[in-house]
């Protein structure tokens, strides 16, 4: 991959041209305001490594993506060799992984550069109404172009190096996202300042230090509910969801199911492979379970081998429906791990069993629908797993 970065380099640079007086100038501001970021922030930003448990979004994509604007590739990508060296001191990362991780950001620098060159953008100084409106447009085709190399150079590399990946780990949350697309706005307002209003720029180095400090809270309130495990939500954080759901589908009048997902024999699986296969193994399980459910549907970790998933507007031929398709998907899961020994081993014909009980038909508050749907999942048991029961209905 490294090596397939130089024909990118090479296709901005040769097309980019030399830097004059103002282009080092706009690159000292930048460069100035990325520095006392980093430097304001490395405390916060060690914290969040070191919490990170997916993908890590870096804030300095407010002083990176200005630069693909407004300076000539060469330049935009100096100033990210500028931040990188900055950063290795609180990366805490082996030396092979940041240098990889500083050409991902380089190369999509210098190709979001070549794309927005190639599009003929205008004079900001001269720009009338609708020319703003057309120059808005040129910067969000650059900014989803500075985006998708990232995550095409990144998360391809991560896809080939995991076992078990899933779309958390390799593209992060929605959370993750969101701040991604935040940052790369305010990265757009500082193009815009630098070229207005150069002075006006310490304003957004106040600004990024703040922002870093709530993208900080932020992953602090999301590992609350979290599972740390399976990315998927802790029996606090599914509770909180699986509770606003319920009063929403019982304001409007309408049905929804729980189902409690057990997998069968699962100690045999730490047994006989280890530990960690049984954490591939769950983390495969729960990026199966967030792939075949909706995106309102609520799915999280009840704790050991045991799912929940929340299933709004559901009734009792859905639920069936979609308990079925849970289980047979289980049952036919190949899951590439390791052994005790470390050697490649491949994980499959493992089952579950899935017990189902339906708002308001088996009960009428989420205490009463989880204790259903456990007492459903162990009679599937005693059946002889593999298998999905409904909950008895009350008399």
């Amino acid at each position: 991959m490294e090596v397939l970065s130089i024909a990118g380099f090479t296709a901005a640079f040769a097309r980019s041209p030399l830097p004059v007086g103002q282009d080092w100038l706009t690159f000292a501001i930048l460069g100035a305001g990325a520095t006392a970021h980093i430097q304001f922030t490395h405390r916060q930003e060690e914290r969040r490594r070191n919490r990170t448990q997916t993908v890590l979004i870096d804030l300095t994509a407010v002083w990176v993506f200005p630069a693909t604007l407004v300076l000539p590739a060469t330049l935009a990508v100096l100033l990210v060799v500028v931040i990188r060296v900055q950063r290795w001191f609180t990366a805490r990362r082996p030396a092979h992984n940041f240098v990889y991780s500083s050409i991902s950001h380089g190369l999509a620098a210098a190709l979001a550069n070549l794309a927005y060159n190639s599009m003929g953008p205008q004079d900001w100084q001269t720009l009338t109404v609708p020319g703003s409106l057309r120059e808005f447009g040129l910067i969000l085709v650059t900014a989803l172009v500075y985006e998708v190399v990232q995550v095409c150079y990144v998360g391809g590399i991560l896809v080939l190096g995991s076992h078990a990946p899933t779309l958390r780990t390799v593209l992060g949350g929605k959370a993750d996202n969101l701040l991604e697309a935040v940052t790369i706005g305010l990265g757009a307002v500082t193009a815009v300042l630098v070229v207005v209003l150069p002075p006006s720029v310490a304003i957004m180095a106040v600004v990024t230090v703040v922002f870093n400090r709530l993208a900080e809270l932020d992953q602090l309130q999301d590992a609350v509910v979290t599972d740390p495990k399976t990315g998927l939500l802790n029996m606090r954080g599914w509770t909180e969801s699986a509770d606003r759901a319920l009063n929403r589908v019982r304001r409007a009048g309408s049905t929804l199911a729980v189902l409690m997902v057990d997998l069968d024999h699962f100690k045999w699986i730490n047994d006989t492979y280890g530990h960690p296969a049984g954490d591939d193994v769950l983390a495969a399980i729960a990026s199966t379970l967030s792939g075949v459910t909706r995106p309102a549907d609520v799915v999280g970790r009840f704790g050991g081998e045991e799912f929940l998933l929340l299933l709004p507007d559901a009734d009792t031929a859905a639920a069936e429906l979609a308990a079925e398709r849970v289980r047979t998907t289980v049952a036919a899961l190949r899951i590439p791990t390791t052994d005790k020994r470390g050697a490649q081993a491949t994980i499959s014909g493992r089952t579950a069993s899935i017990g189902v009980a339906v708002f308001p038909r088996h009960a009428d508050d989420l205490d009463g629908l989880l204790q259903a749907a456990d007492t459903a999942v162990y009679e599937a048991k005693e059946a002889g797993r593999n298998r999905v029961r409904f909950a008895p209905v009350p008399r």
